[in-house]
């Protein structure tokens, strides 16, 4: 049987697909040696967040490649590299310790940093290098009464990363630190062993992230929109469109599945802290690298997203979870729903997984991802991630999308079929996190059972009765 030859292996396509590639990406910057270092002060970091818990105040920000190679004297950013910025008031009794590991546990040490940097400096350079990113390393260990800041070196991400700070007391400190502190108050001491957790969502704007123009203030301009009750709200949802459209409003695309009641701020926070990445618009540039990503079989994990059209417009922006080529991942459109809940915006999503990549000329970058069949599996996989995480306060599920069997499936506009039990996934964020505890359903409808759904009548023998197991 003759093979099918792959889009990726015509020569001519191949060659003309790495000269757009070319053209697009013969700007990037290349690494640089060692330059005079200039410190950037902390007051000149863009971005600085802060919050405040227990008497210890943790600031945070990312240095941009710019701002890296000004204050590291070399491109962190060619080397992959990313530098945090940490700042740490505490004013309790008691020594607190900095747990990186939770905050990427793929850090790395100063010494692994400027090792990185060892082939394209001399060596005077490199031992100056060297010791100054050990001098600007935070300190694990946060002693009593003290502001403590300085770097942590990481893996460079693109668009935002949520950045996890964990601190904890310092156990063999807690009793003489409750003698102090009561001495000096003449109250009981509430000091412990404890953890102290501060979430930070940083976005890292380039100028080609879709969510760098969202502007909900404007989404609907002019307008007052109702804020509905429970049942108001579930009514709406049911008479939503089954699909997004094509932009023309004529042929149904991938099915509305998704439904997130939260603000922006809270959504965005919650979804990158679950591992989701923010996706990048289409652009000459950005079309060249993903096609270049797609020829070299590598992750692009910032990748545009397609749009799709709902309320007449396309997403308003996009999410993804990445895996280590181009053509898998996870993504999800969100538009702004022209009402309130309690309220908090409404975001009405598509959710789906891609397997694959294949060309196709209804796309404006000429390829187009093939999506898993299986449609209510990434809708599940969001809910799993955000519950694992503690985002959400209630969930539930509303008819209305698309009701395809597995043997009569539906198709998307670019052919793919997929089935599905036509549910909407509806989430209630909570803005912080939560125990599963707390967690309640709003008892709407049932959903289908993932997985059992695409399986055959020969599946039924991997579930059977206890009594017959033990028999």
């Amino acid at each position: 049987m003759k093979r099918r030859q792959k889009w990726t292996e015509s020569p001519l396509l191949s060659l003309c697909l790495l000269l757009i590639v070319a053209a697009a990406l013969g700007g990037c910057a290349t690494k640089t040696s060692f330059a005079p270092v200039r410190l950037i002060p902390p007051d000149q970091l863009t971005g600085v967040q802060t919050k405040t818990i227990r008497n210890v105040t943790v600031s945070v920000a990312i240095l941009t490649d710019e701002q890296a190679r000004t204050h590291f004297g070399v491109d962190l950013g060619g080397d992959g590299l990313q530098a945090l910025w940490m700042k740490v008031r505490n004013g309790r009794n008691g020594r607190l310790w900095f747990i990186q590991n939770t905050l990427d546990p793929d850090l790395y040490t100063a010494d692994e940093a400027a090792l990185m940097m060892q082939d394209h400096l001399s060596k005077d350079e490199y031992d100056i290098l060297h010791q100054h990113f050990r001098d600007e390393s935070i300190r694990v260990a946060i002693e009593a009464h003290t502001i403590t800041e300085g770097f942590v070196f990481l893996p460079r991400v693109e668009g935002g990363r949520y950045v996890d700070i964990r601190l904890t007391g310092d156990a063999y400190q807690v009793e003489e630190a409750k003698l102090a502190e009561t001495a000096a108050t003449g109250r009981p001491s509430d000091i412990e062993i404890w953890e102290l957790r501060f979430g930070f969502a940083l976005p890292l704007p380039d100028g080609e992230f879709d969510y760098e123009r969202l502007d909900t203030d404007h989404t609907y301009a002019g307008m007052e929109l109702p804020d509905l009750t429970l049942e108001e709200l579930r009514l709406a949802l049911e008479q939503l469109p089954c699909c997004a459209m094509d932009e023309a409003g004529k042929n149904n695309a991938d099915p509305l599945n998704l439904v997130i009641v939260g603000e922006s701020a809270d959504l965005l926070n919650a979804l990158t802290r679950s591992g989701w990445s923010f996706t990048h618009r289409i652009s000459i540039n950005t079309v060249g690298r993903m096609i270049g990503s797609a020829i070299k079989d590598e992750a692009y994990p910032v990748a545009p997203v397609s749009s799709l059209f709902v309320f007449d417009r396309k997403q308003d922006f996009a999410l993804q979870r990445a895996r280590s080529n181009i053509s898998q991942r996870n993504h999800m459109r969100f538009w702004m729903a022209p009402y309130t809940y309690q309220g908090r915006q409404v975001w009405v999503g598509q959710i789906s997984r891609d397997i694959g990549i294949k060309l196709s000329a209804k796309s404006p970058s000429l390829t187009t991802h093939v999506i898993d069949p299986e449609m209510d599996l990434a809708r599940e996989y969001l809910l799993h991630s955000l519950l694992a995480e503690g985002f959400v306060k209630h969930f539930g599920f509303v008819t209305g999308s698309t009701v395809a069997p597995r043997t009569q499936p539906a198709s998307n506009l670019t052919g793919d079929p997929y089935f599905s039990d036509g549910m909407r996934l509806v989430i209630i964020l909570s803005p912080d996190p939560i125990p599963l505890v707390e967690i309640r359903s709003l008892q709407w409808e049932q959903s289908s059972k993932p997985v059992a759904e695409a399986q055959s009548e020969q599946a039924e023998r991997y579930v059977r009765p206890i009594e017959i197991e033990e028999n």
